[in-house]
């Protein structure tokens, strides 16, 4: 049997302990909440719930395989009723919504109208196909913010907004036709379209019904109405219990901006009012100075479940909180703070986050770091998955693997350049059109028409080019490409190998340095960009864990890596002994021994833009729409990231960005929320560190507040 009683607090047990039925779990910061999940898995399994009936999403690939393997670590640590320990999870289902989505249009999609080996257009996919949309409905100009139409279809799939005139709903209806012709899906789809599937035919929702029976979700405050839609029809079991639960916290929602909607938390007890709820209120994290003041921030918010951490670490050392002349100061503050706590208290550099709210703010600390010579790394930058070497070898592999597969093809098919003119890409297009196919059924079209004597009627040269011949051969070899890559990639063997294989075959070491002439050193790092894929396809494909190593099963994986998930970069940065210089959104789900907040002033927290959004409303006062109210969120997140020590800074001056002059500011108003007497005010060029008492600090605190 799974012994729990001693691995775990009151609330805790009792969250791991309800199976049956609806569940609300309130998981404040620090409280637990994945040790709460995965022991409920663990004790779902001990039960003997067949692992096949068991659902957990989550809302990161890494959190997914975080939480998948706790769960196999308890399994192996503990004597199991149902199987023996170490028993393998090979039938639970983990995985973030999205993956969920890919398994399941995998199996089902096909009612739908497409085929199962579809493509996912990840955003610069998207983007080109958008364009490429535009131009086919004549309303493409220079001008064209692609980003914006991008942002708006997206809301129109998901059902947030609504076409204003039928201009961009023209353009609309061809890119999503654009997708079926091309068998592609965009991210929205993976859950628009397993949506559709349940409505439209009940009979494949009761299947699955019948095969999740116990449903988890982590992270519920940052779940969309959308994927709110997929999980209630999943769990709203007619006639019977809803074995459903959900983990949660709304003091930590800060993510409307990508449709993350908390008042969900309220759809789930209106949907499942029989549910049970549970607050996790003790934080293992950070100390009862920290927490207690994030406390008193958090309880200006209305409209929240009402929660109160507390710790059992003592009170710890309280905020120091300073105000720097200018962003410049503000930097070199926390370089030399950094540099005199790592021998002072003998820490690791990795204990360190600095946390700001926006990208712009890195610049300076970065500056300042590199002068202390402390290392450091920046989260977030250009992923791994978005260099152009890499998307081109992707590209490669997705139109191997779906021939139909336009955007990509389009991509690679003068890379490395072929002689393929432009005149020859438009005669395809315009078969394709017609024929309503794939550019690359046009191309075999044309190769047959050619080898036919018709292809005056179906080919026109292209007139820049000077040899009608090699245009034709060019067109040739990219089919005859691949068509023997096809047949090499679905022939068994090792993944990788093939894929180092064919990089030579295509040469694309001689394109890399006909590219880069000037420069040899930066084609070998692009090669060895390549070679780190093939090595990343490797240990993929060589994991025991990995039960589908094909090239279908690898594309996808990749398209649903975000930019946060392409790289452990906690535990990377942690292993380097580096600091970590991250912005508040990238920090949540972290912590850190000592935390630096920078640029605690009024238009950066809270940030002007929701100051802006605010006085639009008409509403500065807090209400569950305001976005004033997801700042102070915001902060709470930052400062719940600190386990010991908390520092803040807020600069008298900041510049405006690419502007000389420096502008006056006026401290975050959230700091006259934190109680006073958790805070020291740290003078900014004392020599001794001396610290003005609570009363003193809040009179120049309100006189800067005015």
């Amino acid at each position: 049997m799974l012994n729990i009683e001693k691995e775990l607090n009151g609330p805790q047990l009792k969250a791991v302990t309800s199976l049956e039925g609806p569940l609300l779990i309130i998981a404040g910061a620090g409280s637990g909440k994945t040790r709460v999940i995965t022991y409920r898995i663990a004790r779902m399994l001990d039960k003997g719930i067949p692992q096949s009936a068991i659902l957990a999403l989550t809302f990161t690939n890494k959190a997914a395989r975080e939480m998948e393997g706790r769960v196999r670590e308890i399994c192996s640590s503990q004597s199991f009723s149902a199987g023996g320990s170490g028993k393998k999870l090979q039938n639970l289902t983990v995985s973030t919504f999205h993956a969920f989505g890919v398994k399941l249009l995998r199996e089902e999609i096909e009612v739908l109208g497409y085929r199962k080996n579809f493509s996912i257009y990840d955003s610069t996919d998207k983007i080109e196909l958008i364009k490429e949309s535009l131009r086919e409905c004549r309303l493409y100009g220079e001008k064209t913010d692609l980003r914006k139409l991008e942002a708006l279809f997206s809301n129109v799939k998901i059902g947030r907004l609504e076409f204003a005139d039928n201009t961009w709903e023209i353009a609309y209806n061809e890119y999503q036709r654009s997708l079926k012709v091309y068998n592609a899906l965009d991210f929205d789809d993976l859950l628009v379209l397993p949506i559709r599937l349940f409505e439209e035919h009940p009979e494949i929702l009761e299947k699955y019904r019948r095969r999740f029976r116990y449903i988890l979700v982590d992270e519920f405050q940052d779940t969309s109405l959308i994927q709110y839609k997929l999980l209630r029809l999943l769990a709203k079991a007619e006639g019977g219990k809803s074995n459903v639960c959900v983990v949660g916290d709304d003091d930590q929602s800060i993510y409307s901006w990508r449709g993350a909607n908390y008042e969900n938390l309220r759809l789930f007890e209106k949907d499942f009012p029989d549910a049970l709820e549970i607050k996790l209120e003790q934080n293992y994290r950070s100390t009862a100075t920290i927490l207690e003041a994030a406390n008193g921030l958090i309880s200006h918010n209305a409209n929240r479940k009402d929660k109160k951490l507390w710790s059992g670490k003592g009170g710890g050392k309280p905020i120091e909180l300073s105000f720097p002349q200018d962003e410049s100061a503000e930097a070199a503050f926390i370089a030399a703070s950094i540099k005199k706590l790592r021998f002072a208290e003998k820490r690791n550099y990795s204990e360190f986050g600095i946390l700001v709210r926006t990208n712009s703010q890195f610049d300076r600390i970065e500056e300042a770091l590199l002068a202390e010579s402390i290392p450091y790394r920046v989260s977030g930058g250009t992923s791994f998955f978005d260099r152009k070497e890499i998307r081109d070898i992707l590209s490669y592999l997705r139109v191997i693997a779906n021939h139909n597969d336009d955007v990509n093809l389009l991509r690679i098919i003068n890379t490395p350049r072929r002689g393929i003119g432009k005149a020859s890409i438009q005669a395809a297009s315009e078969l394709a059109k017609k024929n309503s196919s794939s550019l690359y059924d046009s191309f075999y079209r044309m190769k047959l028409a050619r080898q036919g004597a018709q292809a005056q009627e179906l080919f026109q040269p292209d007139p820049a080019q000077k040899e009608e011949k090699n245009s034709r051969t060019g067109t040739e070899e990219f089919l005859e490409l691949i068509q023997s890559s096809r047949d090499e990639f679905f022939s068994g063997g090792m993944l990788y190998e093939k894929v180092r294989s064919f990089v030579d075959k295509i040469d694309y070491w001689s394109y890399l340095v006909s590219e880069h002439s000037k420069d040899e050193k930066k084609a070998r790092w692009k090669f060895a960009n390549i070679a780190h894929l093939i090595k990343m396809i490797e240990d993929w494909e060589k994991d025991p864990d990995n039960l589908d190593r094909g090239i279908y099963a690898y594309l996808n994986r990749v398209s649903l890596i975000t930019r946060t998930d392409g790289e452990d970069e906690a535990e990377s940065t942690h292993r380097a002994g580096k600091a970590m210089l991250m912005t508040i959104h990238a920090a949540k789900g972290l912590e850190f021994p000592v935390v630096f907040i920078a640029g605690a002033e009024e238009g950066i927290i809270p940030h002007e833009r929701s100051i802006a959004d605010a006085e639009d409303t008409g509403n500065m006062d807090a209400q569950a729409s305001n976005p004033i109210e997801e700042e102070r969120r915001l902060f709470y997140v930052a400062i719940t990231r600190a386990r010991e020590k908390l520092y803040i800074t807020s600069c008298q001056k900041r510049s405006n960005r690419n502007r000389s002059q420096q502008n006056e500011n006026a401290p975050s108003p959230f700091l006259m929320e934190i109680p006073q007497h958790l805070i020291e005010y740290r003078e900014e060029e004392e020599a001794e560190e001396k610290a003005e008492d609570a009363e003193g600090l809040f009179t120049r605190l309100s006189q800067r507040l005015g």
